[in-house]
């Protein structure tokens, strides 16, 4: 959603693979249709640098495939020069902290970066004993090993669904230094983000 509202559009990106996934937790359809389903990895690419792609990845990665996933994507692309931003979100309720969770300011972010990742980070570090999991620590320990600059910032939310201040508690990011050549016009990233959480809401009512 933030990425749908602040980088991603038609114009400046263009579609360029897909990853199909089945496991316990989705399940990919016979269809060749490359759509933005729960079941797909979609990533795009900029047109006005090939260099430069992003990954939406809205399904679930079992820890079995992982490996198989990092393989696959990685292994199309030059490790030389590669910088590597990884955007995530859990609850806040996995989060290790001497004081009470309930009194955090919740959502907030954390960073966790790899040994050659230089630049400066967009908010503190994640302190121990906190770890981080699925696949984006997957993406992480696969670049430290390659030795590649990457961060990942782990958002901490207090919310099942998506909403708007979840999704705007990234917005330190696009100013830092990956990311703020790619902010596209945010005059409707607003209007962008209500239609998200407007389509999010009609899927996953709940009665009582």
């Amino acid at each position: 959603a933030f990425l749908s509202s602040f980088i991603l559009d038609s114009v400046c990106w263009e579609v360029v693979g897909v990853v199909k996934l089945w496991n316990e937790w989705c399940r990919t359809s016979n269809t060749t249709n490359v759509l933005p389903t729960d079941s797909f990895c979609l990533f795009y690419r900029l047109i006005s640098d090939p260099t430069v792609l992003l990954c939406q990845c809205s399904c679930y990665v079992a820890e079995d495939q992982q490996f198989q996933w990092l393989e696959k994507v990685f292994g199309c692309m030059r490790k030389e020069g590669l910088q590597v931003t990884i955007l995530s979100t859990c609850p806040v309720a996995e989060y290790k902290t001497q004081e009470s969770t309930l009194t955090l300011p919740s959502p907030f972010l954390k960073a966790l970066k790899t040994k050659e990742f230089k630049e400066p980070v967009c908010c503190p570090l994640l302190e121990q004993p906190n770890i981080v999991r699925d696949l984006p620590a997957a993406v992480l320990s696969y670049c430290q090993v390659w030795q590649i600059p990457a961060v990942l910032y782990q958002c901490y939310t207090d919310v099942i669904k998506l909403d708007t201040v979840t999704v705007e508690a990234f917005k330190p990011l696009l100013s830092s230094e990956i990311l703020k050549s790619l902010v596209k016009d945010t005059s409707e990233s607003t209007k962008i983000l209500k239609k998200l959480l407007t389509t999010n809401e009609a899927h996953n009512n709940i009665y009582i």
